[in-house]
C-alpha cells in the first residue's frame, strides 16, 4: 500500500558554462574557490607560479619567522591578517600557551580568514581577532589586555591577492569591476567618487608620491578632461592608456597603469597615515626586547619605515634594527612574480 506520492527528486543544477577551455572570470573559478575539494588543482596552480583565485601565497615566510623569532607562550600581533598565510605559519610556534592577536579592516575577507585558521586545529584561546585598521595596534593590544604589549608585531603592507583578482572590489584593470579599492567598502570614498571631485594638482601630487609616476601632469590632466565618467577598473586604465605617448609600449603603458592604480589606492584608503600611526605607537606596544618586521611594496613605504627605525634608534627606543634590507630570491620571484617588490625591514626593543 503506498503512502502517498513519491516526493519529487531535487532537480540537478549544471554549474555555469564559461567560454574557452579554462575559466577566466574569478566567480567561474569554482575549483580554485572551493579548494578543499580541489587540492590537487591548487598545487598545480601554484606550481605554475600563479595565486588561486581565492587565495593569496606569503612573502619571505622564512625572513619573517627569523626577524619575529615567534617561541611558545608569546603573545603576538600579525597586525595585517589578510588570508592568514603568515599567521598559519606562525600560529604552531607559540603552542603551548602563545596567543596571536590577527588584525584586519576587510570585512569581506576577515570572517572567511579567520574560519580557515580555526579550522588548522589550535586552541581556541590561541588566536584572537579584531576587525581594525592597524593605526589601532595600541587600542587592539590595550582591549585584549596585554598591559605589558606584545613580543612581536608584524604587518604586511600588501594589498592581498584576493583583493587583486576579485572584480567587484575594483583594486585591478585584469577584469572589468565599479571602480572603488576600499579596503573597507563600508568605510571613505570608493576611488571612483575620490576621481570624481580631485583637483589636477592634487591628483598629480598623489601619483608622484605614492608611486614616482612620470607623466603625473599628463596623467592627472586626462583623467581630469573624464571626471566623474570614470566609474570602472576599464575606463580609468583607458584613460591612463590615453594620456601617454602613442610610442610607449603595451609593457610601459600596463606599468604606468599599475602605478596609478596603486597610487589612487593608497590616498583613498590614507594608507601611508595608518603607516606612520603604526609606526609611532609600535614600540610602545612592545615589550622589553620585542620585535617588530614590517613587509613594504614601494618606496614611499620603505622610506618611512626605514627613517622610523633608524630615528628609534638614535633615540634608543630602538636596541637594534636591521643593518641590511631583506629583499625576495630570485626563485621566489619566479614562484610568485607578485613578490617581486617586496622589502623587509625589523627593529628590537
Amino acid at each position: 500500500m503506498s503512502d502517498g506520492p513519491a516526493e519529487p527528486k531535487p532537480l540537478h543544477r549544471r554549474r555555469p558554462r564559461y567560454r574557452g577551455t579554462h575559466p577566466r572570470r574569478f566567480d567561474e573559478k569554482y575549483k580554485e574557490l572551493a579548494a578543499d575539494r580541489y587540492p590537487d588543482l591548487i598545487v598545480h596552480v601554484r606550481a605554475q607560479g600563479k595565486t588561486p583565485a581565492g587565495q593569496h601565497r606569503p612573502i619571505l615566510v622564512d625572513e619573517v619567522l627569523a626577524a619575529l623569532a615567534p617561541t611558545a607562550g608569546d603573545h603576538g600581533v600579525d597586525a595585517t591578517l589578510g588570508w592568514g598565510g603568515h599567521a598559519e605559519q606562525i600560529l604552531p610556534r607559540l603552542a603551548p600557551g602563545g596567543t596571536l592577536l590577527g588584525l584586519d579592516q576587510d570585512p569581506i575577507e576577515l570572517p572567511r580568514t579567520e574560519a580557515r585558521l580555526r579550522n588548522l586545529g589550535h586552541a581556541p584561546e590561541a588566536l584572537l581577532v579584531r576587525r581594525t585598521n592597524f593605526a589601532g595596534l595600541r587600542a587592539a593590544i590595550d582591549d585584549v589586555g596585554w598591559s605589558e604589549g606584545a613580543d612581536f608585531v608584524f604587518a604586511d603592507l600588501g594589498v592581498s591577492s584576493m583583493q587583486i583578482d576579485d572584480p567587484s572590489r575594483g583594486f585591478s584593470f585584469k577584469h572589468d569591476g565599479p571602480l572603488d579599492m576600499r579596503m573597507n567598502p563600508k568605510r571613505g570614498l570608493p576611488a571612483a567618487e575620490w576621481l570624481a571631485r580631485v583637483s589636477v594638482d592634487e591628483l598629480a601630487a598623489a601619483l608622484r608620491t605614492h608611486a614616482d609616476e612620470p607623466e603625473a601632469n599628463a596623467i592627472a590632466e586626462a583623467i581630469h578632461a573624464r571626471q566623474g565618467s570614470l566609474t570602472t577598473t576599464r575606463a580609468l586604465a583607458s584613460a591612463v592608456r590615453d594620456a601617454l605617448d602613442r610610442r610607449v609600449t603595451d609593457e610601459d603603458a600596463d606599468a604606468a597603469v599599475r602605478r596609478v592604480f596603486q597610487a589612487v589606492r593608497i590616498e583613498i584608503n590614507d594608507e601611508l597615515g595608518a603607516l606612520d600611526a603604526l609606526l609611532r605607537t609600535a614600540p610602545a606596544s612592545l615589550r622589553a626586547g620585542g620585535r617588530i618586521a614590517v613587509l613594504t611594496f614601494h618606496s614611499g613605504e620603505d622610506r618611512r619605515v626605514k627613517k622610523a627605525f633608524e630615528q628609534g634608534q638614535r633615540d634608543g627606543v630602538y636596541s637594534e634594527i636591521a643593518t641590511e634590507l631583506v629583499r625576495v630570491s630570485q626563485a621566489e620571484r619566479r614562484a610568485n612574480p607578485r613578490a617581486s617588490s617586496a622589502k623587509l625591514r625589523w627593529a628590537r626593543v
